[in-house]
């Protein structure tokens, strides 16, 4: 029998505490930026509500088990993203992983692109396949100029478009069509990589 959990939604369509995911996931599909995450213990879950998001949302399930001072802060149940190229502009692919199990859930490779396209394009890939699955996991990355394009909603690269690079403008195309066209409640978060050292999702080329 899986174990009672019990939902903060510091920020949603009503934020409260709530007994069962159905009850928040009403409060948070659609609603962009929603702030939610679960707990085991409904006292945790009532104080954690009157407390600054953040301070748990950094540190994922605030009843989980504390192992070190750095992977106490990850959140396990996540997605991680990276990309990866040889030279810059050069032979250039991304992938997703979950957090804790480095199990692959995506990967995809072009003949020519950049490293901060790979990391644009597997943030977006990250928030239509968790969409699309109703997962609530957050998205880790360690780009902050990926990060500053989502904002954007736009992949701001100098890469020529030319028939070599067709394809994968294609694919900014429809990344930026699927920012501009849908609302998401994942969080986008900055690996740590100084604390955590290289993200899950990384190749292993440096």
């Amino acid at each position: 029998m899986a174990k009672q959990k019990y939902y903060v939604v510091w920020k949603g369509k009503t934020p409260g505490v709530y007994h069962t995911w159905a009850d928040c996931q009403k409060q948070v599909v659609g609603f962009e930026g929603a702030q939610y995450l679960s707990f085991e213990n409904l006292g945790d879950a009532e104080v954690a509500f009157t407390k600054n998001p953040w301070l748990f949302l950094n540190k994922g399930n605030a009843s989980a088990k504390k192992s070190s001072v750095s992977s106490d802060k990850i959140i396990p149940e996540s997605l991680s993203v990276d990309a990866a190229c040889s030279g810059n502009p050069g032979v250039m692919e991304y992938r997703g992983v979950h957090t804790r199990t480095k199990e692959e859930y995506f990967r995809l490779k072009f003949p020519l692109g950049t490293n901060n396209i790979g990391e644009f394009l597997a943030i977006v890939h990250g928030l239509a396949l968790l969409k699309q699955k109703g997962v609530p996991n957050p998205i880790y990355t360690d780009s902050k100029t990926a990060m500053a394009w989502l904002k954007t909603k736009k992949c701001k690269t100098k890469l020529e478009r030319n028939r070599q690079t067709e394809e994968l403008f294609q694919l900014i195309d429809r990344a930026e069509k699927w920012l501009s066209e849908n609302s998401y409640t994942t969080t986008v978060l900055k690996w740590d990589t100084e604390s955590w050292g290289e993200i899950p999702a990384d190749f292993g080329r440096k």
